[in-house]
């Protein structure tokens, strides 16, 4: 058993900045047998401040000050493998396409859609060919999610010659999107 729960990570609470949802901090590791090596964690940064103009500013105690912007998870540009929506695309990747379309409405700040990111990259894979499908930030493009009544995010539609055939809506299981997909396959 030993040898299994070898070590384990206690964050130093002074290195903790007082306003991170997601700090960044230095820690020691303690083993079970008492004694103490000094490491460093890895750097993570999960949201941090999108600044408009001069919005945030960092103290030299590392305390962030807001002072206007939006917060949004800098993950966002990782999670997304398939080809994002915008207003100048809409028209001829959705409503011009000769296959059904999967879009997905979801914003940065959303925790089920980072939930679901995973599965409509996997769908895209499974249906390649048979099916398109695209996401579409809400924060970027809100005339096209006011235009399809979007209230809830994730939401994830189905488009059949540029048509609204189905939605769902939350953080569903794969099996529940495929189908919804089969049916219009």
């Amino acid at each position: 058993m030993a040898g299994v729960l070898e070590t384990f990570a206690v964050p130093r609470a002074s290195a903790m900045p007082a306003v991170s949802f997601f700090p960044i901090f230095s820690s020691s590791v303690f083993t079970l047998s008492g004694r103490t090596r000094s490491s460093r964690l890895p750097d993570f940064r999960g949201l941090k401040i999108q600044s408009t103009r001069s919005s945030a500013s960092v103290s030299s105690n590392s305390r962030l000050v807001r002072r206007g912007g939006r917060i949004v998870c800098e993950a966002q540009e990782t999670a997304i493998q398939v080809a994002a929506v915008n207003d100048a695309t809409w028209q001829s990747l959705v409503i011009e396409s000769r296959t059904p379309v999967l879009v997905e409405f979801w914003a940065p700040w959303c925790g089920p859609c980072r939930m679901i990111h995973p599965v409509i990259d996997e769908l895209a894979k499974q249906y390649a060919g048979k099916l398109s499908c695209y996401k579409v930030n809400t924060d970027e493009c809100p005339a096209i999610a006011s235009r399809y009544g979007i209230r809830s995010i994730p939401t994830v539609m189905i488009f059949v010659g540029g048509e609204k055939k189905d939605a769902v809506i939350g953080a569903v299981p794969k099996s529940t999107l495929c189908t919804c997909i089969d049916k219009f396959l």
